[in-house]
């Protein structure tokens, strides 16, 4: 048994004096020490802790001790802890030491432990040591460990041997190299300054134990198989070390690359807009283009269904990133621009995330960016979807749109955001730059310098932020390297955020044009976190690094593009302090700002400290090979300059800034220095005072290595360089990312491994994915115990915390799930758990993405003649070194294989193929105090050679070149077999291939192999001589990789680039016996790339042999060329090549399609040639291809020998060739079957009972009882009546099957290809029929569809009902069976112990949600038979949603159809375009079996010996047939017109028979409804491909092509499937339903069963049948028109053909009545879906009876009906005006009422003057006539768009009818004051009176009984008006007594009625009261009413006063004259 041994012995150092315990953990399980009591500075336990393991001991997993204060009373206070990483142990097995403690602050405290480990693994395969050997340990043991304090806190002591490996991209070490003794590498840590010391300390060159052969018997050994790679025991694909994994090989990189886009959106309607009386038109912009919909007039739920596409070429990052807006504007016309009432934005990206990269039937909430505190403005219902090239989108079904518009349950926003989003700040703040390029050339500033006579900086920076289509800019700072801003750029938007990525530019300000500098984009994902525990968005302050072209300034920058953000930069541009923080608004403050603006404001500056402590970081790299360097360039002589930021760039890099020379000491000396003199922190000057950087390479020659490449002859000097820079230390984020890094390259490796596993067939893939859970959660437990370290560093904000602790949760949970989705892998859940797995990893890498940078990343430059040529990005985080093991970057202190390539935009396409060099290189990044082993990583055996100018510190320099004295020869073999599928490069769609090898700086070509895509070289390369620099044990473990590169080899010029692969040699040492398990070596596949895509695959094996003291006669000997035709080309050896035998290939020849002209000749008489692995056979030779294109011969065989191992099979060739006069032969086309394991034929087991067979075959019914998949003899749906003759099944179709408690019935559906699963309790089946009861009262209470109602339609969208019906309840089971599952996980983690019945469980489990996913796809069609009732009101069809050809396997069950390719392949990414290559196609098929075949088979009955395996196949003589084509519809056609519509027209082609229907082109529609049907008489095979099309009908000009689609009739005239006429699921001989085949259902079942050589049918009494031993129960009794009954036999042989799949040995599933949908793609646009079309076809035989009519499918005509509405009064009408004298309120009432979608056709009733009540009295009837759809639900209107339309356009719009309360004014516009809108058929009942009507008849209408006027016909009521307030909310304005009367055209014309108060049958006048009328009438008597009435006492009053004043005056006037004449006396 495995154990680990801790022996705890003392702890010293403690402080005070008291009782002390210890408590030892590991694998979270601990020991707690006895106590240790009144000690004091000493605490000697002297205890062991012994912990028994079962899987072996990780090397990383931590042990970890803590001591504690131990109290009685009071809890245990920790004095420190210790952990250690057990690698040490897990490899030698014993270990002592003495080290310190830390304490919770991870600080180093003096108090120390010290302890002895021992580990003993079951096969003793760690060393094992006695006490005594523990090597010559110095006795001053505690003097002695004081040397690094923390060296074992990592378990990892310097130097201690983790070998010296080399890495590419990617790699993981996962076993190491057994080290020296800890202490002896301590000792080396001090003196290594030579390395022969290193050597002795060694232990032998061949570490026996790492041996593969042993390696792989001890793994097979230990207890767990799972956690075994493949990898290492079969050495699939990687060597031993597995230091060095296969670098990432697609080379060119994509995401700058522009594609296709297309989005498509269909704006459909608009509910709920704030305003009053508002005309809508909604403007859709996608990034800078608009586009706009109709206006519709007055309404505020306006009804568009228009449909816009937007076509875009741009990159993928570009696309994503537009911003798609829809904005609704009121009132728009020619000369305003109208008022905004709201907008909803969101990235494309956000809906290309989406499932199917699409938002369907989705409302957009509005809202206005002017007043954020307004609230919902209304909501758009919209469909959007984005459409890459590619991608098919799948629309979900579209038919009558019934489904209720709940607005809330569907609103367009992603999953898992809510529905009320809030309003949020985004403070974005720039504090300010470094580093800058000059942006102006010196001549400029010479100039300047001239007239202003100061030296400027070159640049004006200013930076601009991008968010959600909104832009804001700082200010601009002149002339400034080093620019500060402290400025702040606030959004205002809502949150969660639509809008994914933020964009931080900076630019320079220029009179011309402003260009940008860098670009940043930030991820709001990445810096926020949605969980319950999560967080808002927050960044920094932390400096961003930005990348771009390189720093030398041009006018015309080629590399431009890289500053903005496109492409992979190619230089460091600068760097940028920012931080962003978002608050959450709280809209009721009143201080709020109200608008969306940005705004720009000032900010505080921050301290230095904040984003770090400024560290000296040191650089250092070796260049130990630079090969494949590309003749190009030219033979000047080349260097290498390695740049980190702008230190160590020599030619453009740092730019003083002028105006402050700062001082040295200062840490912002960052990248002053242009002379690359950085001085050091004083500290250490004594140390390296002159310590100059050394960034580049010595130049050196090239030398030629072959006819594409040099390389420079290093040899056994290897140039370094070093560089010092000076950065912030925020090592902890990339520390972090390098673990979870780590974690998700194992766990990528490991699910390759599995998938390769499953791919390759072998055994137990679920073991390895066990054994990856196993790793993934080890991982995950030790990130989150490393993680939780320094939490006090300067620097850290908030995002770093908050990232932290979500990453640890994430990682944490990760873990779990592991564990338990670990328990759960059984052989048949592999791929789901994979799938999960994946998921994971992910997550991983979207984790792993630190948003905040730290140090920039390295560039790799060439440079010949002083110009930068090629270069290489290599992350600073991946050779960034930590102490810890995990911490370290992958490629740290590694060598790995850099391949150089061009920047920017010249590294697209060809020219990024081809590398530009190869470098083996050697990189290692950390602080300058750590840097004492830098080289620890290197291969050994070199000396340094220092810098002759370095002074006195010479041991503390680095080298500047490593002179290597070890070189070891060996011999590379390089068995090159075959390749296949590889890339056609020549123009006759062939290449001439050829490989060439590369390895270290030699090359090699195979032989060149004529026209073929699968060369079978079959050769072995030898290259002698190969020296390879370092210690033999190293390169054993790790040796360089192998380049193949494929070439076509033309006649003329240069050979052509097809493509690349990475290979690693198995190496054999010397000593090594060259025998199993590793040699001879397997050949494998190597994926062959070009560019990023795949190019082929090649089959080869390499080994690379060390060449001991005897030379070669020691290798493994090789014979001789035995070719004596090729001349010496030695042949791939008898052990490595594959293990051949004897296969008969059987070719059936059937005919040749749609062969195109050849060189400008048509084909006449072609062939068609077949190879195989040098084997072939001719088909006959078609003597006339126009007349006849079929074969003669249709079978014929040859003999082949094939490898036994199917996966090695070569590729089987088909080439077809015209015979031209005098013998010449021209290729035509070629295509190449790659793998042929689809043709091999078994032998059917004649054992298996037939049932069996038939149910592994065919989609036969099967029961899995609890013991798992034991198929019975009877299925259980029978009803297991006992007297039935055994081996006899009934199928019955009435009754409910009764189920067994038990058992869990899969039942295949019968139209549906998935499983769905019944399983019930018995309860759950009668709950099920009550339902089912409810269900059929609820269909009784309307009233029985009348039978001659129906017509096709009618069974059309009941059929798309049942459909989505079906879609739905798969959904809602869907979600039912994870909810279960997860229900069961919890379970089963609770009890393993009845794990067998859980098993055959979770089995069913995944069965059932593969089906419901894979029916989610819309497999579902409408099946009779299922729970409905038996015979259900209308027959239905099956709709697909797509074509009929994915539903049943393109119909190649015996005739396949291969293309025929000619000319170059498009070097399009991954061969889009492939369909232009296609010259033709060839049907045939074939058939392979190994020989000698069995007996049996040759002696059945009528087997005939010249068809061979193809038995019982129809004749391929000429055949005439009656094709009938029905296209009932096409839908979101693709726009050809500029107004955004289309007149489509439909056109069929078939042969030469041409089909035009333009003169019934429909106009204006992009969803046209055709309903037509067309015959058209073909010849199959020469007429066999039928084109469907839709043009676009044009006045003016050519018709243009919307789409088309194709359909080979041929395939599906033959299929067993009987494509021919579907079969309905009822037969009735009239009626919409008629039986469409000229052949009765008993006909066609006859024959069938003759074909099939089955028994039947045998018609009995009672309504059976039995066919082979199966009895179908069905109807009997057939219905004739005039009603009579009449007995039939029709019935029950449909009811076998139904069910056909359940026949045993013949059954498939037959073709049923049906409706497909083809895709419409235009040849212009490939790859992008332009509409869809809804059809099907029949085909009828000549020479059968002649089939009826054909079936009338044209669409449905418009019912016409009159709507007659009778306003009889108004009440409560809200009073809007003031009298004109009085003041009083009152309003003038009129209603106004429409039906149709425009107001054109509005009603105004009289007006009732002067309501003071708000009470109205009208009498007043409205008349609208209107044709109505009753299916669709539609109204039909007609009318010509504008003036200048030709014709009418027909629109369908929902009928509502919409009445509206307005007040009259004279003079100025009539006041709006509320409306109501009825939807007729579902409105609410009026109320009986007015008191009873109230808002909540709108308010609650989904709770209320609606009613429909198309069944009441008559409805009396009141409804009430509603307006909205300011607030947005409902008020009830009024409420009307409204009479609606529904009558038909026909009714109307006997009744008719007038408008208004008109004849015929007028209403009779209201009765208004007197002031209605007033001013008109009688002014006087109006004024008495008025005025008396109210103010009569006034009146008086004011008389009274008015007479006194007279009075008075009067008296005033005549007192002076009266007075006089007293006076005088007169």
């Amino acid at each position: 048994m495995m154990a680990l041994m801790v022996h705890l012995k003392a702890v010293d150092h403690l402080r005070g004096k008291g009782d002390r315990i210890a408590k030892v953990s590991f694998r979270g399980l601990s020991f707690y020490s006895r106590v240790v009591e009144n000690c004091e500075e000493v605490a000697n336990f002297n205890e062991t802790f012994r912990w028994p393991i079962a899987s072996r001991l990780d090397g990383n997993e931590m042990l970890e001790i803590q001591v504690y204060n131990y109290s009685k009373v009071f809890s245990n206070r920790l004095v420190g802890t210790f952990s250690m990483v057990l690698q040490k142990v897990a490899e030698e097995g014993h270990l002592e030491l003495t080290d310190t403690l830390i304490d919770d602050n991870n600080f180093l405290i003096k108090t120390s432990v010290t302890i002895e480990i021992r580990y003993q693994p079951v096969d003793r395969t760690a060393g094992v040591w006695s006490d005594g050997e523990l090597l010559d340990v110095p006795d001053d043991r505690d003097g002695f460990f004081t040397f690094e304090s923390d060296s074992l806190l990592s378990g990892h002591s310097h130097g201690s041997g983790s070998s010296p490996g080399r890495t590419l991209q990617g790699s993981i070490p996962t076993f190491r190299k057994a080290g020296k003794g800890v202490f002896s590498a301590m000792k080396l840590g001090k003196i290594k300054s030579s390395r022969d010391d290193h050597k002795r300390g060694d232990e032998p060159a061949v570490l026996d134990m790492d041996d593969l052969d042993r390696k792989a018997i001890r793994l097979a050994g230990t207890l767990e198989p799972d956690t075994i790679s493949l990898a290492s025991v079969t050495a699939v694909t990687t060597n031993v070390s597995n230091k060095r994994s296969k670098p990432d090989i697609k080379m060119e990189p994509s995401s700058g690359r522009p594609v296709d886009y297309q989005i498509s959106i269909t704006i459909i309607e608009a509910r709920q807009l704030i305003g009053l009386n508002m005309d809508p038109v909604v403007c859709v912009e996608v990034g800078d283009d608009k586009k706009y919909t109709s206006m519709k007039e007055s309404t505020n739920c306006p009804y568009y269904n228009e449909y816009f596409v937007f076509d875009f070429h741009v990159p993928p990052d570009v696309m994503f990133d537009k911003i798609i807006k829809l904005s609704v504007i009121h009132s728009k016309n020619l000369l305003r621009s109208g008022t905004l009432v709201g907008t909803f934005k969101m990235d494309v990206g956000t809906v290309y995330s989406q499932p199917e990269h699409q938002f369907y039937h989705k409302w957009a909430i509005l809202s206005d960016p002017n007043d954020i505190t307004a609230g919902c403005k209304g909501y758009i219902k919209c469909d959007i979807a984005v459409v890459g090239k590619g991608d098919n989108i799948k629309t979900p079904h579209k038919a009558n749109e019934t489904d209720e518009d709940d607005l809330e349950g569907n609103l367009l926003l992603p999953e898992g955001i809510p529905a009320e989003r809030q309003w949020a700040r985004f403070y974005v703040k720039i504090y300010r730059a470094e580093g800058l390029p000059k942006m102006n050339t010196s001549l400029m500033a010479n100039v300047k310098k001239a007239i202003i006579g100061e030296n400027r900086d070159l640049v004006d920076p200013y930076v601009q932020v991008q968010y959600a289509g909104q832009k804001g800019k700082t200010s601009v700072q002149k002339s400034s390297y080093e620019p500060i801003w402290n400025e702040q750029v606030v959004f205002t938007e809502l949150f969660p955020p639509l809008c994914k990525r933020l964009k931080v530019q900076i630019r320079d300000s220029d009179k011309v044009n402003d260009v940008a500098i860098g670009t940043h984009f930030i991820d709001l994902r990445k810096i926020s976190n949605d969980g319950d525990k999560g967080f808002l968005p927050t960044f920094g302050p932390a400096w961003v690094n930005m990348y771009g072209s390189t720093r030398q300034y041009t006018l015309m920058d080629e590399h431009q593009d890289l500053n903005d953000g496109l492409g992979e930069g190619v230089s460091f541009r600068a760097r940028l302090l920012l931080s962003i923080a978002v608050e959450i608004l709280d809209i009721s403050s009143p201080e709020i700002l109200c608008s969306t603006d940005v705004q720009v404001e000032m900010v505080s500056n921050i301290s230095e400290s904040a984003t770090g402590k400024m560290e000296e970081f040191f650089v250092f790299g070796s260049f130990l090979e630079a090969t494949m360097i590309d003749r190009k360039i030219g033979d000047k002589p080349i260097s290498f300059e390695i740049t980190i930021g702008n230190y160590g760039n020599q030619i453009d890099g740092v730019n003083k800034p002028s105006s402050v020379r700062r001082k040295k000491k200062d840490a912002e000396n960052e990248e002053e220095e242009s002379e690359l003199i950085q001085n050091s922190s004083e500290d250490e000057a004594e140390e390296d005072a002159d310590l100059v950087s050394v960034s580049t390479t010595p130049p050196m020659k090239p030398v030629i290595t072959d006819r594409n490449y040099f390389h420079l002859p290093y040899f056994e000097k290897k140039p370094c360089i070093y560089i010092k820079s000076w950065w912030q230390d925020q090592r902890r984020r990339l520390y972090n990312s390098n673990m979870m890094d780590k974690i998700a390259d194992k766990l990528e490796e490991g699910l390759n491994d599995v998938q390769e596993v499953i791919k390759t067939e072998k055994a137990f893939p679920e073991r390895r994915l066990r054994g990856v859970l196993e790793e993934l959660s080890v991982g995950c437990s030790r990130f989150v115990t490393l993680a939780n370290k320094d939490i006090g560093q300067s620097g850290r904000t908030k995002l770093d915390r908050e990232r932290l602790k979500s990453c640890m949760r994430e990682m944490d949970s990760m873990g779990q799930q592991a564990k338990q989705i670990r328990t759960q892998v059984k052989k048949n859940t592999v791929r789901d758990k994979l799938k999960l797995a994946q998921n994971f990893l992910q997550k991983l890498r979207f984790l792993a993405d630190e948003p905040q940078h730290s140090i920039p990343d390295v560039f790799v430059w060439m440079m010949s003649n002083h110009k930068r040529i090629a270069y290489a990005r290599i992350p600073s985080k991946d050779i960034l070194y930590s102490m810890v093991d995990e911490e370290t970057g992958k490629d740290c202190s590694k060598v790995k294989a850099v391949f150089l390539k061009l920047p920017g935009k010249k590294g697209f396409g060809p020219a990024g193929w081809t590398v530009q060099a190869k470098l083996e290189l050697y990189l290692w990044l950390g602080l300058n105090k750590q840097r004492k082993d830098f080289l620890s990583g290197l291969p050994n055996g070199f000396e340094e050679m220092k810098s002759a100018k370095a002074g006195l510190s010479l041991h503390t320099m680095p080298p500047v070149s490593l002179v290597y004295n070890m070189k070891q020869v060996f011999q590379l073999r390089a068995h090159m077999y075959q390749a296949r599928s590889l890339f056609a490069a020549d123009s006759s769609g062939l290449s001439d291939p050829f490989a060439r090898v590369f390895f270290s700086t030699h090359s090699q070509v195979t032989e060149v192999l004529g026209e073929t895509l699968c060369p079978t070289w079959d050769q072995l390369l030898v290259f002698d001589d190969v020296e390879l620099f370092g210690e033999a044990s190293e390169l054993r473990d790790d040796p360089p990789i192998i380049v193949v590169e494929i070439y076509d080899q033309d006649t003329v010029g240069k050979a052509e680039f097809i493509g690349r692969t990475f290979a690693k040699p198995t190496i054999k040492m010397c000593e090594e016996h060259y025998g199993p398990p590793r040699f001879p070596p397997q050949l494998e596949y190597y994926q062959v790339y070009r560019g990023n895509s795949t190019a082929g695959e090649l089959l080869a094996a390499f080994e690379l042999l060390q060449i001991g003291q005897g030379g070669r006669a020691d290798l493994p000997p090789l014979e001789g060329p035995t070719d004596s035709e090729h001349g010496p080309i030695i042949a791939v050896p008898l052990g490595i090549r594959p293990v051949l035998s004897r296969y008969r290939i059987e070719v059936l020849f059937w005919g040749l399609r749609d062969l195109k002209r050849i060189n400008l000749a048509q084909v006449d008489r072609p062939r068609v040639d077949i190879e195989c692995a040098g084997k072939g056979v001719q088909s006959a030779l078609i003597q006339n291809y126009k007349k006849n294109p079929n074969f003669s011969t249709l079978v014929k065989w040859f003999e082949v020998d094939l490898p036994e191992n199917e996966l090695l099979h070569p590729p089987l060739n088909i080439r077809v060739v015209d015979c031209r006069a005098f013998g010449r032969y021209i290729l035509v086309g070629s295509h190449a079957v790659t793998t042929l394991r689809r043709f091999i034929y078994s032998t059917p087991d004649k054992t298996s009972n037939n049932w069996a067979t038939a149910a592994k075959l065919m989609n036969g019914y099967m029961v899995l009882t609890n013991g798992g998949s034991q198929p019975r003899s009877s299925p259980s749906l029978s009803s297991r009546t006992p007297s039935h003759p055994t081996g006899d099944i009934i199928v019955n179709m009435d009754t409910e099957p009764l189920v067994r408690k038990m058992d869990t019935v899969v039942k295949l559906d019968a139209t549906s290809d998935t499983v769905v699963k019944v399983d019930m309790t018995e309860e759950e089946s009668d709950k099920k029929k009550k339902k089912k009861k409810k269900k059929k009262g609820e269909v009784e209470e309307e009233e029985e569809t009348d039978e001659r109602m129906l017509d096709w339609w009618s069974k059309y969208f009941a059929s798309i009902e049942t459909l989505k019906g079906k879609l739905r309840a798969q959904e809602a089971a869907q979600a039912e069976a994870e909810e279960r599952e997860d229900l069961e996980i919890a379970a089963e983690a609770a009890e393993p112990d009845d794990l067998l019945l859980k098993g055959s469980k979770t089995k069913e489990k995944s069965k059932d949600k593969k089906s419901s996913k894979d029916k989610k796809k819309g497999h579902q069609a409408a099946d009779g038979t299922d729970n409905e009732p038996v015979k259900s009101r209308v027959d239905e069809l099956v709709v697909y949603n797509k074509e009929l050809e994915s539903e049943y396997g393109t119909f190649e069950d015996w005739l396949h159809t291969f293309n025929l390719y000619r000319g170059k392949a498009g070097d399009d990414d991954e061969h889009a375009l492939d369909d232009d290559r296609i010259v033709g196609r060839f049907k045939g098929s074939l058939c392979m079996y190994k020989l000698p075949l069995s007996e049996e088979i040759t002696r059945e009955a009528g087997f005939d010996p010249n068809m061979g395996m193809f038995q019982s196949i129809p004749h391929n003589d000429p055949i005439n047939v009656l094709v009938r084509v029905y296209v009932v519809r096409a839908t979101d056609l693709h726009p050809a017109d500029i107004n955004g519509k289309a007149d489509p027209y439909i056109v069929i082609k078939l042969g030469k028979s041409e089909v035009k229907d333009k003169e019934n082109y429909i106009s204006k529609q992009l969803n046209p409804v055709f309903g037509k049907s067309f015959d058209i008489e073909a010849t199959f095979p020469m007429e066999s491909m039928l084109t469907v099309s839709v043009y676009d009908w044009d006045l003016v000009g050519t018709d243009d092509l919307i789409g088309e689609t194709k359909i080979d009739l041929e395939n599906r005239f033959y299929s067993k499937y009987r494509a021919t006429c579907g079969i309905s699921a009822n037969y009735s001989v009239h009626g919409y339903n008629v039986w469409r085949d000229p052949m009765k259902p008993s006909q066609i079942l006859a024959k069938l069963c003759k074909d099939g050589k089955i028994d039947g049918p045998h018609y009995g009494p009672g309504g059976k049948v039995k066919v082979a031993n199966r009895i179908f129960l069905g109807a009997t009794e057939l219905e004739d028109e005039n009603g009579l009954k009449k007995q039939t036999e029709e019935h029950l042989a449909l009811t076998v053909l139904n069910r056909w799949e359940e026949i045993p040995r013949v059954g498939c599933k037959l073709v049923r009545e049906h409706v497909e949908t083809r895709p419409l793609l235009n040849p212009d646009k490939p790859g992008i879906e332009q509409g869809r079309v809804e059809m099907w076809v029949d085909m009828f035989p000549m020479d059968m009876p002649a089939p009826g009519p054909a079936i009338d499918i044209s669409p449905r005509k418009p019912k016409s009906f009159e709507l007659r509405v009778v306003i009889w009064n108004t009440d409560d009408v809200i009073l809007e005006d003031d009298a004109f004298m009085t003041g009083e309120k009152m309003s003038d009432i009129y209603v106004r009422g429409w039906l149709k979608g425009q107001q054109e056709d509005k009603q105004d009733t009289d007006v009732h003057y002067h309501s003071l009540t708000g009470e109205g009295n009208f009498n007043w009837r409205f008349v609208f006539p209107f044709d109505y759809l009753m299916a669709e639900e539609k109204i039909v209107i007609s009318k010509k768009e504008s003036m200048f339309s030709w014709d009418e356009t027909e629109y369908k719009i929902p009928p509502r009818l919409t009445l509206q309360v307005w007040d009259a004014d004279h003079f100025s516009a009539d006041d709006f004051l509320g409306a109501i809108e009825l939807d007729l058929n579902r409105f609410p009942r009026g109320a009986k009176t007015a008191k009873q009507c109230s808002l909540n008849m709108i308010r609650n209408e989904h709770e209320l009984p609606t009613i429909s006027i198309f069944k009441q016909k008559r409805v009396k009521g009141w409804w009430p008006f509603a307006a909205r307030d300011e607030n947005d909310d409902l008020e009830l304005t009024g409420k009307v007594e409204a009479e609606l009367h529904l009558v038909t055209a026909e009714e109307a014309e006997k009744s008719p009625v007038g408008l208004g108060r008109n004849e015929p049958d007028p209403l009779e006048k209201p009765n208004r009261p007197d002031t209605s009328l007033m001013w008109f009438l009688t002014p006087l008597k109006s004024i008495r009413y008025f005025i008396w009435h109210n103010y009569r006492w006034l009146i008086l009053k004011a008389l009274g006063l008015i007479l006194l004043l007279l009075m008075l005056g009067l008296f005033l006037y005549s007192l002076p004259g009266y007075l006089v004449k007293k006076m005088l006396g007169a």
